[in-house]
């Protein structure tokens, strides 16, 4: 089991007095096996893959700080979700045993914050919604056999979600449930027929609603979709900017959910349209890269397997993380965040920033 010492326990409503007693602590990730099916193949991996990571806990500014200002400074926490791995797995595409990740440091708007917690693989279950595009071509009702065995084969304890996108809207097929074999049975063929409205992320944006009910964790969303909103133009710059998507980003960052996306066409991107594929694509993108997701494409064609995408994305819900930290920004709005490692060979995907309102 993955576990967390530290040295000192926090308040439950944490200032910058009572972190002072704080002074690091130490993830120490012990194996446990989880067994896995892919590519026909069975095997079994670690999991968390004993990522040993040494954090400071405690901004040495604080020190430097008078007392009377240290106890007046208002924080908060945030939690966003992150996944960790190392360049060479991704230049090898094989899941390494050990992973030493170092000191972690996040940034807030190039300052850097205070972390509080690390919840791992088996300590936080995963929620995990599945949102498909009701107007996919029919090349995606042959990927809906490897959808369910993806779903099957999550770990005990996760929760799933399953619902279809039609004209901007969501239709739940199975509310959030831990039976996940009756997420994957609901699981239904596609019509291909085009219903218009605003593309996928109007249904998105209500699918990120149902987290906000489940306990805070580990949180993704799988989109399979051609990422086509047209409500704004058809230009690229239109197709990537449009309320909608903009809206769902947003939610996904407060709800610290991970947007995970397949490209699999549509009527309207089928024949190869460059722009409306280009467009559709960059928005797929732009939501994975702000959420702390990944976009997986095949070019611009509709995939000839998602087994290809699962191992990826395995390996990545593998090593998410739930980060809390504590953010030192009170003022309303946009803002920035960084996650790195001391250790250069360490990757880290994470949201690029969030709202405060």
């Amino acid at each position: 089991m993955f576990t967390l010492q530290t040295v000192h326990q926090l308040y439950k409503t944490p200032t910058t007095n009572s972190l002072s007693k704080s002074i690091k602590y130490t993830i120490i990730g012990k194996s446990s096996y989880f067994e896995h099916l892919s590519m026909g193949l069975y095997r079994k991996f670690i999991l968390p893959l004993n990522i040993i990571a040494s954090l400071l806990v405690l901004n040495a500014s604080v020190f430097t700080q008078e007392p009377n200002v240290r106890d007046k400074q208002k924080v908060r926490p945030v939690t966003i979700p992150i996944s960790i791995y190392t360049k060479k797995e991704i230049r090898s595409d094989q899941t390494e045993e050990f992973i030493q990740a170092d000191r972690l440091i996040v940034r807030e708007d190039k300052e850097e914050q205070t972390i509080l917690s690390i919840r791992s693989v088996a300590g936080t279950p995963l929620e995990i919604a599945i949102l498909i595009q009701e107007d996919l071509t029919g090349n995606f009702n042959l990927q809906i056999k490897d959808i369910a065995d993806f779903i099957r084969k999550l770990p005990k304890g996760t929760r799933v979600m399953v619902g279809y996108l039609r004209g901007g809207n969501l239709q739940t097929a199975t509310k959030f449930t831990e039976d996940l074999e009756k997420a994957a049975k609901s699981l239904r063929i596609v019509s291909g027929v085009s219903y218009g409205g605003n593309g996928p992320y109007g249904g998105v944006h209500d699918a990120l609603k149902r987290f906000e009910a489940l306990p805070n964790g580990r949180r993704a969303v799988l989109l399979v979709s051609d990422g086509v909103d047209t409500s704004q133009g058809s230009s690229p710059g239109d197709l990537t900017q449009t309320i909608d998507l903009d809206r769902s980003i947003a939610r996904a960052q407060k709800f610290g959910v991970a947007v995970y996306s397949f490209y699999s066409p549509t009527p309207l991107t089928e024949n190869r349209n460059a722009q409306l594929t280009l467009g559709g694509q960059s928005s797929l993108q732009r939501i994975a890269d702000e959420t702390g997701g990944r976009a997986f494409f095949q070019g611009n064609i509709a995939p000839i397997s998602f087994l290809p995408f699962f191992k990826d994305l395995d390996m990545l819900l593998g090593r998410q993380f739930a980060l809390t930290y504590l953010s030192t920004h009170m003022k309303k709005g946009y803002h920035k965040v960084e996650v790195m490692s001391t250790n250069p060979e360490v990757k880290i995907e994470h949201p690029k920033g969030y709202v405060y309102r």
